[in-house]
């Protein structure tokens, strides 16, 4: 890949973070595969307590064109985040109001035998502030929409390939439904998008380009507490990086699509969500391409 040749000697990126995943350039901050079934659905007033804790594993590195890099790379991620969700008894526009913030932790190792990298960091990534979204709740749909922002406030080392952190700040707009096909809502189908903007880099005059996301469930309820079905993911930059010290080719864009199982539970007795799914990632381009598994646990 020739970015990533490019700055072989003077690695100065984060390949992968916890809000991110690994690329040979810029990536924004929200992670892919979080959510899944009933993505856009949130539950109605209340303080609400939400752990994610992600593994992520990759031993291929794609061009611009989809190929397999010859450079013995290998990343393995282990990230947890604490997200506390207050749902108002206030309504807008016909919706439950809310806001949320969410502090992740990541652990990072990392090896490119090409580039001599061999690096692991523990530490705390850019956190998360939502002060202002809406929840709808309908007979046979929920939707939602949120304004968030990105803090670069985790560790960032430009010579620390493991970094948590990304040196930028990034705003992000939520918007997403789901569809119930009956009126008893065993069958449902969600899809919840993304769309980030990134700022420049405190430290080098890069502007990483805007991306993309959106994530898919389709479900199906069991006896009232489980629910089990089919969940993927889709990212794509959707704009050049910018600033005098892009050495890269700015016209080539990152991609990934991704699809896996969800089973998840919840426990009324305990007030207690589980879920857990696991992801394969492919089709990518001018970035990581691996696995990811996801368990996460709501606290009501």
């Amino acid at each position: 890949m020739r970015r990533f040749l490019e700055e072989l000697p003077i690695i100065v990126t984060v390949l992968f973070i916890f809000l991110g995943t690994g690329h040979t350039g810029e990536t924004g901050h929200y992670v892919n595969g979080l959510e899944g079934i009933k993505a856009a659905t949130v539950p109605g007033p209340g303080f609400y307590y939400r752990i994610y804790n992600l593994f992520y594993t990759a031993d291929e590195l794609k061009d611009k064109n989809g190929h397999t890099l010859d450079i013995n790379f290998d990343i393995s991620v282990f990230a947890t985040a604490h997200r506390f969700i207050w749902v108002s008894p206030v309504k807008i526009l016909g919706a439950d109001y809310l806001l949320d913030a969410t502090l992740p932790f990541v652990y990072t190792d990392i090896e490119v035998t090409a580039a001599g990298i061999s690096d692991k960091t523990f530490a705390l990534g850019d956190i998360c502030i939502e002060p202002f979204a809406l929840s709808w709740h309908g007979g046979r749909y929920d939707a939602c929409f949120g304004l968030a922002a990105y803090l670069p406030i985790g560790k960032y080392d430009q010579n620390d390939a493991a970094s948590p952190g990304k040196d930028f700040w990034t705003g992000m707009l939520t918007l997403g439904g789901t569809f119930y096909f009956d009126m008893q809502k065993t069958w449902s189908a969600s899809i919840l998008g993304r769309c980030e903007i990134h700022s420049k880099k405190s430290e080098s005059d890069v502007r990483p380009g805007n991306d993309f996301h959106f994530e898919w469930g389709i479900d199906k309820t069991l006896a009232k507490i489980w629910d089990v079905g089919l969940v993927g993911y889709c990212h794509w930059q959707v704009t050049d990086d910018r600033g005098s010290d892009v050495s890269w080719d700015k016209s080539v864009h990152d991609r990934v699509w991704a699809i896996g199982p969800e089973v998840s539970i919840f426990l009324p007795g305990l007030g207690l969500g589980i879920s857990l799914k696991g992801v394969r990632e492919f089709d990518a381009v001018d970035r990581s391409e691996g696995y990811i598994i996801v368990l996460n646990l709501t606290k009501i």
